[in-house]
């Protein structure tokens, strides 16, 4: 078989020969000129070898020279040639020469039953990793094969670079590539196709690439073979796309693809992910009648759960089945995963069943999936009693199992259970960092500190580094019970230890600075933050309008807010709300409307908050025409009225004395479905005593009571003082000792309604009785108080009893006001306005 390049080099005759180069291990080889006499009239004196010595020549050129010679004269006997080199090679003081391993390729192969010695010997060759440079030895077969007649013959060039692949010479396998296409000469397919893949295992992918041009650019496409080599090559680099598009090309020129190539994209795809694309894929192959292996079916599983296509998941794993391969760990482990997220634990832990039916043993990541998820659904004692069944199994629980199971306890709110587990894996060494964060998280939201300092001072005995996310959950914790110095200790503490704070450290403590009322503070801890290129979050910029909302710097908040929309900030419909419900309590209801309206003209669509707030605003400003309206533009767009909304609007008609547009809202708020709450009871209890309709105000008690809802002791101390006024001094008594009774007990201002009721009906010693039980739980009665019980006694005609009460109130460290003396000097209340006050309540 001839190579490309024989057609093109014209044969030679030996006598034409000046001279033939001598190769060594040296860079820079000597040339050697061959007798010019015809080796068929001057053959080797010693043609019996091995056993007898090589004649002795009087120099190393001549030994070179003789041993070519003797070589070319057994061109016609390979056998012969071959044993003839290996003695000589072996033979002391004979150089080892490229120039006569050539010249004895192409005698090999010149015959089929010796090609295979060639190929031996050349991976020898390699192996030795002596002679020159690829290049050189490519130059010298081609020069060899010119100056000596032989017929070149391709198969030694693909022996040659399959050698250096053979034996992992990847860099000289790509330098006598490059010789062999410089010398217009191809290898064959399969030796490319070895080479190719040998460049892909070792990262060589531009190289690969390179190779795969050339060939093209000589005309050679490649087969499948190739085609998946260079697939794999793409999928090396991560061009998933340029993977696949390898595979369509080659199935569109018409390449005869096979269930390999097919495995290969498959792979491909799915790293993408293109669930659509792997299935058609796998489609292609069943319909080929191919039976794809496991590995391929249990990837195209993988991507239909990745992207959430579960029936198809489903399906391929039956056709899994049907083919007659078993349905695997990662299978069964993916498909659990996937029922997790469609919120069906039930399958999944069906499936977990199955699993330990068929013989299929959960791994780690079964048991993680089924316990997390367990926990997710708060389903507890079964992810208690799968990390049981793992341990029962001697497979150890990772810290990863713990943590779910500790967060689940927390969620479920089972506290004891969680820190049961969590002491017995800190015993046992294995809690790490997040198992304690955990923990932290929960109790510093809980506020219960002191149980989270002692965590705390636990994780750092243990030697477990505290993160910035547990520094942040203790300056929670800290900022949420109000103690501003011991969250600025912690955050002080968290910069000594070299943790950078991070955006949720001062969006944090900002918020608690604002709660504060310290805005200075909080402003510089914003400055500090920028300062550190930590770009503010809309959480961020939203605390800072409520935090001066709070602080009743409304008008300054917009100010801030023309800043922070410059710096990037998009006001959220939440940032209008703090601005609007800031407004409202300042009073400024009419700067609220402002905003409203503003909020509409950029865009930002008002929701239940906004509209509450305004209602609440007009409504305290007794302007029930425009909440109505507010009211009305809600229904218009469609925004359902929750109970607080119809609270503020109850309220608001309760306060004015309307309670028929008060009770047609209460109506109207059952008729959409709603339950009134305590707070929508307590407004028209209220509304009903002002009007003195102590009969309606009752019933509205006796409903709340049937309703299971439950009545505070603002509604009883309303109701006591509409009966006291009314002289139903009775049902009061009743009432007082129904509360009592449940557990609720009397503050000042029930005191001061009862007192009052009492010494306004001549009950004097049962309003001495109150104040009795008032020292007794050590409670200091008002001026007040003390004036109502004054006037009484003076009303009375006990004079001398007045002036004890005086002299009691000056022993409690009381100052009377001007209407005690009044009472006390002229015997009468200025204005006759003692008891305005407690009549209002």
């Amino acid at each position: 078989m001839r190579s490309p390049i024989s057609s093109s080099i014209p044969h030679f005759t030996l006598r034409s020969i000046k001279s033939l180069k001598t190769l060594s291990s040296q860079p820079e080889l000597p040339n050697i000129p061959i007798s010019e006499t015809p080796l068929s009239q001057n053959p080797h004196p010693n043609t019996n070898f091995p056993g007898k010595s090589a004649p002795t020549s009087q120099d190393s050129f001549l030994t070179q020279t003789q041993y070519i010679d003797t070589l070319l004269n057994h061109q016609n006997d390979p056998q012969s040639a071959l044993s003839y080199f290996t003695w000589a090679s072996q033979k002391r003081g004979l150089i080892k020469s490229v120039d006569a391993l050539c010249v004895l390729l192409h005698i090999l192969t010149k015959s089929t039953e010796t090609c295979g010695k060639a190929r031996n010997l050349l991976n020898r060759f390699a192996s030795d990793d002596w002679g020159p440079v690829p290049s050189v030895v490519v130059a010298r077969l081609i020069e060899s094969s010119r100056r000596l007649d032989f017929e070149s013959d391709s198969r030694v060039f693909n022996y040659l670079l399959n050698s250096y692949v053979k034996t992992k010479r990847i860099n000289d396998a790509v330098d006598c590539f490059n010789s062999l296409i410089e010398k217009d000469i191809v290898p064959c397919l399969t030796v490319m196709n070895i080479f190719l893949s040998e460049l892909v295992k070792n990262n060589m992918i531009r190289e690969a690439r390179d190779v795969y041009n050339k060939m093209a650019s000589k005309g050679v496409k490649g087969d499948c073979a190739t085609i998946s080599v260079m697939i794999r090559a793409s999928m090396r680099e991560g061009k998933l796309e340029e993977a696949e598009g390898w595979f369509r090309e080659a199935k569109n020129k018409g390449v005869e693809l096979d269930a390999r190539a097919y495995s290969i994209v498959i792979e491909a795809v799915c790293k993408k992910p293109d669930s659509v694309a792997a299935l058609g894929l796998l489609r292609e192959m069943r319909d080929k009648g191919w039976v794809p292996h496991e590995v391929i079916f249990t990837r195209v599983i993988g991507v239909c759960m990745k992207q959430g296509k579960m029936l198809e998941a489903v399906k391929v794993k039956g056709e899994m089945l049907s083919c007659g391969k078993p349905m695997n760990v990662v299978v069964a482990t993916t498909l659990m995963k996937g029922y997790c997220k469609q919120g069906d634990l039930d399958s999944a832990l069906e499936l977990f069943d199955k699993m330990n039916e068929n013989g299929i043993c959960p791994n780690n990541v079964t048991y993680a999936v089924i316990i997390e998820w367990c926990c997710k659904n708060g389903n507890m004692d079964k992810a208690y009693e799968i990390y049981n069944q793992m341990k029962n199994k001697d497979i150890s629980p990772t810290v990863f199992n713990v943590n779910s199971l500790i967060r689940g306890y927390l969620k479920a709110r089972s506290p004891e259970e969680a820190s049961k587990l969590f002491d017995e894996v800190v015993a046992c060494g294995i809690a790490n960092v997040f198992t304690y964060n955990s923990l932290l998280s929960w109790l510093c939201k809980e506020g219960k500190m002191s149980e989270a300092c002692s965590i705390w001072e636990k994780m750092v005995r243990k030697g477990v580094r505290p993160s910035v996310v547990s520094y942040n959950n203790m300056i929670l914790g800290h900022c949420q019970q109000g103690d501003m110095d011991s969250a600025n200790g912690v955050f002080v503490e968290m910069l000594e230890k070299g943790l950078k704070p991070n955006l949720i450290t001062y969006s944090v403590l900002m918020d608690g600075y604002f709660k504060k009322g310290d805005t200075e503070y909080a402003f510089g801890l914003y400055d500090r933050m920028r300062g550190e290129n930590i770009v503010p979050s809309d959480f961020t910029c939203n605390i800072i309008i409520n935090g001066l909302c709070k602080a009743g710097r409304t008008s300054e908040s917009q100010d801030r807010l023309k800043k922070l929309v410059q710096e990037g900030f998009i006001p959220t419909c939440m940032t209008y709300n703090c601005i609007i419900d800031g407004f409202v309590k300042e009073g400024s209801v009419n700067s609220a409307l402002a905003v409203y309206t503003e909020m509409c003209k950029i865009g930002v669509s008002p929701n239940v908050f906004t509209y509450t707030n305004l209602i609440n605003g007009f409504c305290k400003s007794n302007n029930m025409d425009l909440a109505l309206k507010v009211m009305d533009e809600m229904k218009n767009k469609g925004i359902e009225l929750d109970v607080t909304v119809y609270c503020a609007l109850i309220d608001g008609f309760c306060r004015k004395g309307d309670m028929v547009n008060a009770s047609q809202l209460l109506s109207e708020l059952q008729e959409v479905g709603l339950s009134p709450n305590k707070v929508v009871y307590s407004s028209m209890i209220s509304g009903f005593r002002k009007l003195q309709n102590m009969e309606a105000a009752l019933h509205l008690h006796k409903r709340m009571i049937n309703e299971g809802i439950p009545c505070d002791l603002q509604i009883y101390t309303t109701l006591i003082s509409g009966l006291l006024k009314e002289g139903k001094l009775l049902f009061a008594s009743e009432l007082y000792a129904e509360m009592l009774a449940k557990g609720i007990m009397p503050d000042l201002i029930t005191y001061s309604v009862l007192i009052h009721g009492l010494c306004n009906k001549g009950q004097l010693e049962n309003a001495q009785k109150i104040l009795e039980d008032m020292d007794r739980k050590c409670m200091t009665p008002t001026v007040f108080i003390y004036n109502t019980l004054i006037t009484g006694h003076f009303k009375e005609g006990n004079l001398q009893e007045a002036f004890r009460l005086h002299n009691e109130m000056l022993d409690k460290g009381l100052v009377p006001d001007d209407t005690t003396y009044d009472i006390l000097v002229n015997g009468k209340v200025k204005d006759g306005n003692l008891f305005s006050g407690a009549s209002s309540a």
